[in-house]
């Protein structure tokens, strides 16, 4: 099926609504864009990411009478728009698209992740089967590849481990493929946790891994908490993760940039000893050691 994009150009504060409008008006879908390569790094909990020049796109069946649209927009907004464009989209077979952008990576030496639809590359490494979906991870991002690899080069056989922030649960299903005893996987999310749920259970480890908010966090020290959040949160949560972790157990911390990596490492030494920091286009993973108890009172 044919579409046409009504692209409207305006300031965040308008956006929303005029997504509000596009939707009555019977967008079949809206996104907002950056509309002048505004970098937007940490937007907060809950809220819509919208910079300063914000593109809403509204996409709408070919044969929408698309100016009588924009007349409607304008006269409940009771002013021109500040600027809006009319553009076809080319039809293409969408779904073989979306699929197509996604092959299996390797991380490290042995540990994969392989959408649903293609055959692990060596079967006789340690596949992961994860498709993209709602919530956030699928390793193609440096903050994740940074947490896989790390995994991959120090398998948590045998351990307790807590995912803080686990999104789709990768590295949680990560920790259980590499022998974890017990993974919690910890989200704000309830799209998050019923995604690692699913994901668990198409890897065949549902009975290692329970999910939990973080209110309900109830677990013994463990001796690894991996947080692949954002910086500051990371740095709020400081106490609280490491009252998480067991003495001489190890934290990873990830979602950092790289002129972030100092504070968020100020508010982790009083319980950890550091390591240097590993970087990747920017963004940074730190990892540490938990003190003996006697060492940080």
């Amino acid at each position: 099926m044919p579409w046409l994009q009504l692209k409207l150009y305006t300031h965040p504060e308008q956006a929303q609504t005029l997504a509000e409008r596009l939707e009555e008006a019977g967008a079949a879908a809206i996104t907002f864009q950056d509309g002048a390569d505004q970098p937007l790094y940490e937007p907060a909990p809950g809220t819509t990411p919208l910079w300063r020049h914000t593109e809403v796109t509204g996409l709408f069946p070919a044969g929408t009478d698309m100016e009588r649209l924009v007349s409607g927009l304008e006269q409940q907004a009771k002013q021109p728009l500040t600027g809006w464009q009319i553009l076809p989209l080319e039809e293409k077979e969408w779904s073989r698209v979306w699929m197509e952008g996604f092959q299996p990576m390797r991380f490290g030496e042995r540990l994969w992740i392989c959408p649903s639809w293609h055959d692990p590359p060596e079967p006789d490494a340690v596949n992961i089967l994860l498709d993209p979906g709602l919530a956030f991870g699928t390793g193609t991002h440096a903050t994740t590849a940074l947490c896989l690899e790390w995994l991959d080069a120090h398998p948590p056989a045998g351990k307790r481990v807590i995912d803080y922030g686990c999104g789709s649960g990768i590295l949680a299903i990560a920790a259980a493929r590499l022998g974890a005893e017990h993974v919690l996987a910890v989200d704000t999310d309830p799209q998050a946790l019923q995604a690692t749920r699913d994901n668990a259970v198409k890897n065949g480890v549902e009975d290692r891994i329970r999910v939990a908010f973080p209110d309900d966090v109830t677990t013994t020290p463990v001796q690894l908490l991996m947080a692949n959040i954002l910086a500051n949160p990371l740095i709020d949560l400081a106490d609280r993760l490491a009252a998480r972790v067991a003495d001489e157990g190890t934290i990873v911390l990830s979602g950092i940039l790289s002129e972030q990596a100092e504070e968020v490492a100020t508010a982790y030494r009083p319980w950890f000893s550091l390591a240097t920091p590993a970087v990747r286009d920017e963004w940074v993973r730190l990892e540490g050691v938990r003190k003996p108890a006697e060492a940080t009172s």
